[in-house]
């Protein structure tokens, strides 16, 4: 039925269209459009309409990138019709209970599946648990377009790579996981993903096994940056410095090379909670992934109460201190602020009746207003008690210790620095780092 697909999509006889625009499916989209015609969908209208005037709402690509793509942006499900490939890409959060919120899944499920036809074939790319796309997706496609997966339409999953504000590590340099629910589907998903991977794609053996291959890349990452956030704790309590620690293990050339840190987003910080909650329905409780996942929520709880700890060791009144933090989005030099761990430590902070400050020139106010209740600071002043250096952006890593002393007020300022950038640059201000 539909062994034709990757060469309709070739010779531009049919479409593909992407579900969800955002930092994973935008740049997909623009990439296939290079190629083949593309339709861009999303339920937002205004990012419909940054888009269709060449603008990212992610603040990822500059207007250059959507020159010479074969795309149209819509939020028209009669224009998704149009297609014939679908890959869905949009967010796949927890609740506030930490568990799996696969609502954005399952409604983008239900818009493809009022535009499906028999023929088709749908692509998954939303971080989810093993099993997913089988047991929760595809019931929602067959019911809504009363077509017989397997007979109907075909279904894979290829999960997304995307690293948002990596401009080495980009779509086409990473290698690609892809799979389908036959071997038809599979070599068919995966010829039309090398029209724009030239680093190649790797074939798994299912959909399943695909699932899982992505869950794990960032569960490995979250237990591995935990341990070292135990470590950091440790070594503070021993006086020693971590970063110190690292680079005198890291010259083992089988060192594993992870820093402390705060770990927030929408990847590292969220997909832990998708596989231990798959693990508790198939009967086991995941301990080493939980326990990562503890010590890795705790972090801007701990910071914030170290920094506390410091202004009083410095005879200051935590009810009378001001504290600037610097950053608010989950990593350096984007504008994403979901999952953001920064709110902990102003929470921590303003516990022990602090004022806070935040600044950050990626961030965007109103939007950290909606999500988590504080604005931005319109600029730094010059009375701190304490500078919290919360992400790396590049705007901070040229800062030196006058432009710290510029910020803090008398003698007794500290500068608490989360990723180690100041180490051995700063000796006449009180410097504490994870």
């Amino acid at each position: 039925m539909s062994q034709n697909i990757y060469e309709k999509l070739v010779n531009k006889e049919t479409k593909l269209a992407v579900i969800g625009l955002g930092y994973v499916g935008l740049p997909i989209a623009l990439e296939f459009a290079k190629q083949i015609k593309v339709i861009g969908f999303d339920i937002n209208e205004k990012r419909i309409e940054m888009m269709q005037n060449n603008i990212d709402p992610s603040s990822e690509l500059v207007a250059s990138d959507f020159e010479g793509t074969d795309i149209e942006f819509t939020a028209s499900i009669d224009k998704l019709k149009e297609a014939t490939f679908f890959i869905v890409a949009v967010p796949t959060p927890i609740d506030s209970s930490k568990l799996p919120d696969l609502k954005p899944l399952l409604g983008a499920s239900k818009t493809v599946g009022l535009a499906i036809k028999k023929g088709d074939y749908v692509v998954y790319e939303s971080t989810v648990y093993p099993g997913c796309t089988e047991e929760d997706c595809i019931p929602v496609l067959e019911e809504v377009s009363g077509l017989k997966f397997r007979d109907d339409f075909k279904v894979g999953y290829s999960p997304e790579r995307i690293n948002p504000g990596d401009k080495v590590n980009t779509l086409a340099s990473i290698v690609k996981v892809s799979s389908g629910c036959d071997p038809d589907s599979a070599e068919h998903i995966a010829k039309t993903y090398e029209l724009v991977v030239t680093a190649g794609v790797h074939r798994a053996a299912s959909i399943k096994v695909a699932e899982a291959a992505k869950i794990i890349e960032n569960t490995q990452r979250d237990v591995n940056i935990a341990l070292i956030n135990e470590l950091s704790i440790i070594f503070g309590r021993l006086g020693i410095n971590t970063y110190d620690v690292l680079e005198a293990a890291g010259t083992k050339w089988n060192f594993l090379n992870f820093r402390p840190g705060l770990v927030g987003g929408h990847c590292i910080g969220v997909d832990p909670y998708y596989l231990t909650h798959k693990a508790k329905q198939v009967g086991y409780h995941a301990k080493i992934i939980n326990s990562g996942r503890y010590v890795n929520d705790s972090m801007g709880f701990y910071v914030g109460k170290q920094t506390v700890k410091k202004m009083i060791g410095h005879g200051k009144n935590p009810m009378e201190s001001k504290v600037l933090i610097l950053g608010a989005t989950f990593k350096e030099d984007v504008s994403d602020i979901r999952n953001s761990k920064i709110i902990d430590v102003i929470n921590e902070l303003e516990s022990f009746a602090c004022k806070v400050d935040v600044i950050d020139p990626h961030a965007d106010s109103e939007e950290l207003f909606a999500e988590y209740g504080f604005r931005l600071a319109e600029k730094a002043t010059n009375d701190y008690d304490a500078v919290i250096v919360a992400v790396n952006h590049k705007e901070y890593t040229t800062f030196s210790e006058a432009d710290f002393s510029n910020m803090l007020k008398g003698d007794h300022g500290i500068v608490v620095d989360l990723k180690g950038i100041y180490k051995g640059k700063i000796s006449n201000i009180d410097y504490w780092s994870l």
